[in-house]
């Protein structure tokens, strides 16, 4: 991958703090368990799961958000492939997503199997079909070719990230929606849900994670008869 890698600070010695944008890449409790409640959860996985299915995603960060979709898909006992879209402007230095996703044990068997492709845009590993898209999403998702059947919203914080909940984006990643598909987001901001549903998204505000009172979910009509 090329492309200007993001200035990082250490909080507690293992939880990376993007210093561009003053916000930690996961939650300080519990990174894991915040990406299983907002992303998975918030999708409907693994109820939802079937061969080919394609999750896209803003903002790869240190990578956890697909861990944690590698091990959900296979310990739901699915047959086939996962496929996994990732848009980032900032890519994490390998060896600091690898510092980063030591922090959750539960996952060092998927996290050592994955390092040897940190870095590469492009992978596959037995259920999985990876691929990043580098660079500013606000310029390249409305040229992607794909359809996702799921979207994970992870962009910072934003009122510190305004440029990643812009309309226009957001109404790219309905573009990018297959009919029937959901996002997830981390974040009530009600712009932020505004913007989800003039693009055209059903819009749900759900219990969030943590200290988080909501998060939002996000559906396409489904416009099969």
């Amino acid at each position: 991958m090329q492309g200007q890698p993001p200035e990082l600070e250490w909080k507690d010695g293992d939880v990376p703090v993007a210093t561009r944008f003053d916000d930690p890449y996961f939650s300080l409790g519990n990174g894991l368990a915040e990406t299983a409640h907002v992303f998975l959860a918030g999708n409907g996985l693994p109820e939802r799961f079937h061969d080919g299915f394609h999750i896209a995603e803003l903002g790869f960060g240190t990578g956890l958000n697909l861990l944690a979709a590698l091990r959900l898909w296979r310990d739901s006992g699915q047959a086939g492939t996962l496929r996994f879209t990732t848009f980032e402007a900032y890519p994490m230095a390998p060896a600091d997503m690898a510092r980063a996703q030591a922090a959750f044990p539960e996952i060092a068997d998927l996290a050592a199997e994955m390092a040897p492709h940190l870095g590469k845009p492009a992978f596959t590993l037995p259920g999985l079909d990876f691929a990043m898209q580098q660079g500013d999403a606000r310029q390249i998702l409305p040229d992607w070719q794909g359809q996702a059947d799921a979207w994970f919203l992870d962009g910072f914080s934003p009122a510190r990230n305004p440029e990643m909940w812009e309309e226009p984006l957001m109404q790219a990643v309905y573009d990018h929606t297959r009919p029937g598909g959901t996002a997830a987001t981390y974040t009530a901001a009600g712009h932020v849900r505004a913007k989800l549903a003039s693009a055209g998204f059903t819009v749900t505000r759900a219990p969030g994670f943590g200290r988080k009172r909501h998060m939002t979910q996000a559906q396409r009509p489904d416009l099969r008869p």
